[in-house]
């Protein structure tokens, strides 16, 4: 167990020193940035600790939060250790930001790429303070869930066991002797009721049942089947030949002449076509003499 807890301690110290050398490089480009940008010879300085140790707080958070608000610590160390990853390379490719004594200069020589290069630059303090507020927020009210530990189910189990072991009257219940009832003696001859014949069914004769199957037949109501006769049929009352001339003059008054054709006097009039064929060729020689 010492040497389990000693590997571990080790390991802890070996990951400090490293992050402590690689916080060392980065802080040389990035005290550099912030002097390019504009910044004096203090926040120069501070400004790793800016961008650096939001990293860090943010891989605590990670380690501490969980679900929704352990994402949002993820994507705040991924975006500043980009971030910190642009300004090392733009240090590693503007040999002016190399010199003792720098001042205010331009990080690319791409007017759009140094203007976007400054916005990062200086949005990365105000986003530490937003972003950092925020985790220790969430820290701060995050409350883990409790998990019992192995001595716990064993506690359990064994008050379990004890509970069961223990019976629940202090002093037990003398057992009492069981009585039998005394033999009865039956006599069945006696007890016993004759049994009465079963009434036998009266026969029905079988033309009685036939004359019943009969008229239960010939009440039931029987469905038309086949074409109406024409004398139940219900007489439709038949035009003349001057009611259909009349009919089709108001019902055709506003056609053309192309119009006129005997299938569509005969749909709107509703006769046969020989009717259809003589309407249409009265209308036709009417209209003909009035043109004329």
């Amino acid at each position: 167990m010492n040497l389990h807890r000693k590997g571990r301690a080790a390991l802890v110290l070996a990951l400090v020193a490293v992050v402590a050398m690689a916080f060392r490089v980065s802080w040389n480009a990035l005290r550099d940035i912030a002097n390019a940008v504009g910044a004096d010879n203090t926040a120069a300085t501070l400004y790793p600790f800016v961008v650096d140790g939001l990293m860090a707080l943010a891989l605590v958070a990670t380690l501490v939060l969980a679900g929704k608000d352990r994402t949002f610590a993820l994507r705040v160390l991924g975006t500043y250790t980009l971030a910190s990853l642009v300004l090392n390379y733009v240090h590693g490719l503007v040999p002016k930001l190399h010199d003792t004594e720098l001042d205010w200069t331009r990080l690319a020589d791409w007017d759009p790429a140094n203007w976007a290069l400054v916005l990062l630059a200086t949005s990365l303090p105000v986003g530490s303070i937003y972003f950092g507020s925020d985790l220790v927020a969430k820290v701060l009210h995050h409350r883990p869930a409790s998990i019992p530990g192995p001595d716990a189910n064993v506690e359990e189990s064994t008050e379990t066991l004890r509970n069961r072991s223990t019976a629940d009257l202090a002093v037990s219940t003398p057992a009492l002797p069981l009585r039998m009832p005394d033999p009865v003696t039956v006599d069945f001859l006696k007890s016993t009721p004759l049994a009465k014949p079963l009434p036998t069914p009266a026969r029905v004769p079988v033309a009685a049942i036939e004359r019943r199957q009969v008229a239960a037949e010939s009440i039931r109501p029987r469905r038309a089947t086949g074409r109406v006769p024409e004398v139940a049929r219900s007489p439709k009352p038949r035009r003349t030949a001057e009611q259909l001339i009349d009919e089709t003059r108001s019902a055709t008054a506003d056609w053309a002449d192309g119009q006129i054709t005997a299938e569509g006097i005969r749909r709107t009039v509703r006769t046969s076509p020989a009717n259809a064929r003589m309407l249409r060729d009265t209308l036709l020689a009417e209209r003909a003499a009035k043109a004329a």
